[in-house]
């Protein structure tokens, strides 16, 4: 365990503001903890001699030195309190009082006040604004909440109160049981990776999950979870999926990568399992806390029923999982044991009147198959068949072979009884075959988050003073956007782009011209004008003896498009051969919690439209540059379908982690794309170029 040891295990917790009044929070507080703690409690109030049986102290100064306090004062007295538990050495406090960030312009400088306590005096504090918290092993409830949790190996976050009130309520109904709860708060000081770092030094907790509506630092909380994951799964829904960081980006990569993508390509990387709905989230922390995981991802199905065998062979079919080929010798011992009526294929289907014997010897003969890494019994209600029995049946198959087995025993007093047989073992069951099947593909999921190994980001050669030099001409530009004319960027890190130069004469874009092989393209240069095809603001194959025209027809198209605009001049450049090869995309938006996010996808003009894109927090070894490759739709594109030259795709990869490394040692760049990047049989070309810098961060 970790610095927040003391914050789960006290001996004694002091509780500031403790009240005996009617409805109060304090009175709540104190209740819950009398009720169950195993440590000392002690009560301070400057208005009560006693409350509820405990002598009540004036004030922090005059208590003994507590393990933890809770601090349920009105917000003036909170920072008082803070200083007071500070001086005296009190090290973990809980602050239940509101009234901070959450309330405006005020709230939000007491809540600045906290965090500057919490650093003067090396303080843990959980909130403010926050339920409280909970740790089963030494019966503390430290919260106002009507419900205790009743004790299992499942740490649960979250960012809503009353999310927690809610879960405890119907989580002691379903028998399901958990080591810690921690209402977040504000988050003003701990947040949540701070308690994933805690727990996942924890042997006693087999599963973290959350409720997250936000995540303060996104960078820490990948490196956390990566390394806790590897040991301890961690499943979070996350609310509040938004498309509002997008529709403020200026770039085409932060249109497309929104602040949702963000947090899917962050808490994948991760390696956090994301669940999408309350009841998936339980699904999948009972499955990943009591069953082993499947060592391959075939599945059995053993039913008495054709209809629901049938639906559970769908879902697996809509999962990463596949129905188990059974070996010649299951099929055979299938055949001996069951009625000709039966199906010994998979799904085995044992017929309606099916006993427990017979699911057993079916059960039984799946799990002995190499090809079968896990099973569903499904089964319906009926004379022949004792449930209860079923289940000691499952449990005993279960023990013997070790493979996860999960049960979807339909219907009613019939099933929540064998259910109560089942959860002791750490067997989940569910009405729905698809529930069930969910929960066996996040065990497949957890099994290869483990298995997955994480690359290393390669380190080039670059020339970073260069680069710096050329962000800082954004230093000069009112709204802090660099185009075309900062190629050079491109060339510093090692990203080829096609010979060319920006020009301001005609006379100029003639002589550049006639140093370009062959037709060039020609194409405005300002940055008030994003989308120069748009405007016939480029021109390709452009002759030698039509340069000078052309230059003049840009120049004078831009200016009755925009009569206010900035005109750099026109870029003359060599031309790509667009028939041989494919338009692409490579971008990064800064996303405000998990930093650089990077982009790939096809490119060009469509790249909006079509959207076929991958993304990734950066920084990212080749591992993950390959991944953002081959996801895209247009893979095959690039590999050479269809009787097409494969594209370079090693070059593609190549560009992708320079574009990490730029991102990641330029904070100030805060959207950048490149697009198109065209990729061919022998390289790629960076083409176009567009840029916002944080003058500030330089």
């Amino acid at each position: 365990m970790g610095r927040l040891s003391p914050l789960f295990a006290p001996e004694t917790i002091a509780v500031v503001g403790a009240t005996d009044r009617d409805g109060a929070v304090g009175r709540a507080i104190l209740e819950n903890l009398q009720a169950e703690f195993d440590g000392d409690v002690l009560a301070i109030n400057p208005n009560r001699e006693s409350v509820l049986g405990l002598e009540c102290y004036p004030d922090v100064q005059q208590a003994p030195v507590a393990d933890l306090a809770v601090v349920v004062v009105p917000p003036p007295i909170v920072l008082e309190s803070i200083r007071a538990l500070g001086e005296q050495g009190t090290k973990d406090i809980v602050v239940i009082t509101a009234g901070f960030a959450e309330t405006g312009a005020d709230g939000a400088d007491r809540e600045q006040q906290l965090r500057d306590l919490a650093e003067e005096y090396d303080l843990n504090i959980v909130g403010p604004n926050s339920l409280g918290v909970m740790s089963t092993p030494v019966g503390m409830n430290a919260t106002f909440g009507p419900e205790s949790a009743q004790e299992g190996s499942i740490a649960f976050m979250s960012q809503s109160g009353a999310f927690i009130t809610a879960v405890l309520d119907w989580a002691n109904e379903q028998d399901i049981g958990f080591r810690d709860v921690v209402s977040l708060g504000n988050k003003a000081v701990l947040d949540e990776t701070d308690f994933v770092r805690e727990w996942g030094g924890d042997p006693e907790t087999d599963v973290v999950i959350g409720y997250l509506e936000s995540i303060q630092d996104g960078e820490a909380f990948v490196q956390t979870a990566r390394e806790v994951t590897d040991e301890t799964p961690i499943v979070l829904v996350k609310s509040g999926r938004t498309d509002a960081g997008a529709q403020a980006a200026s770039s085409h990569t932060g249109a497309i990568a929104g602040s949702e993508r963000a947090y899917e390509a962050g808490l994948e990387q991760a390696g956090v399992v994301r669940a999408s709905s309350v009841q998936e989230l339980f699904d999948y922390a009972r499955a990943l806390s009591g069953l082993p995981e499947p060592e391959s991802d075939g599945v059995a199905v053993v039913t008495n029923a054709g209809g629901p065998g049938v639906l559970t062979t769908d879902a697996v079919g809509d999962s990463q999982l596949r129905m188990a080929d059974f070996t010649d010798e299951t099929i055979d011992r299938l055949a001996e044991a069951m009625p000709d009526e039966a199906n010994v294929y998979n799904p085995i289907d044992a017929i309606g009147d099916a006993d427990v014997d017979r699911f057993g010897d079916a059960l039984e003969i799946a799990l002995e198959d190499p090809n079968v890494g896990a099973a569903v019994v499904v089964s319906a209600p009926t004379a022949v068949l004792e449930y209860d029995k079923l289940a000691e049946t499952v449990i005993e198959k279960r023990d013997v072979y070790e493979k996860p087995v999960i049960t979807c025993m339909m219907g009613g007093e019939r099933a929540r009884a064998a259910e109560e047989v089942l959860r002791e073992f750490g067997i989940p069951n569910y009405f729905d075959p698809s529930r069930a099947v969910s929960s066996l593909d996040t065990l497949a999921r957890y099994r290869d988050i483990r298995e997955r190994t994480v690359d290393e980001p390669t380190t080039f050669d670059v020339d970073r003073e260069r680069a710096r030099e050329i962000l800082a001409r954004a230093e000069s530009r009112d709204d802090n956007r660099l185009g075309v004319e900062s190629m050079d960027l491109l060339e510093a890190y090692g990203i080829p782009t096609p010979t060319g130069e920006i020009v301001d004469d005609p006379d100029r874009a003639h002589e550049v011209a006639k140093a370009i092989d062959g037709n060039v393209v020609m194409k405005i240069v300002s940055p008030d004008i994003t989308h120069k095809s748009d405007i016939g603001g480029v021109k390709v194959g452009v002759e030698d003896d039509e340069v000078e025209d052309a230059y003049e027809d840009l120049v004078s198209r831009a200016r009755n498009y925009q009569p206010d605009a900035t005109i750099l001049g026109v870029q003359v450049q060599e031309m790509i051969d667009l028939e041989s090869t494919t338009e692409t995309i490579v971008g990064m938006n800064r996303d405000p919690q998990f930093g650089p996010l990077l982009l790939f996808g096809l490119g060009g003009i469509f790249v909006e439209i079509l959207q076929d894109t991958s993304v990734r927090v950066a920084p990212i070894g080749e591992g993950e540059a390959r991944e953002m490759v081959d996801e895209i739709d247009a893979a095959p594109l690039l590999r050479g379908a269809r009787g097409r030259d494969p594209a370079d795709v090693e070059a593609i990869i190549d560009t992708i982690q320079r574009l990490s490394q730029l991102v990641t040692d330029f904070p100030a760049i805060l959207e950048l794309d490149v697009n198109p990047l065209v990729a061919g049989p022998d390289g790629v070309q960076a083409i176009d170029l567009r840029l916002t810098v944080d003058t500030e961060q330089l």
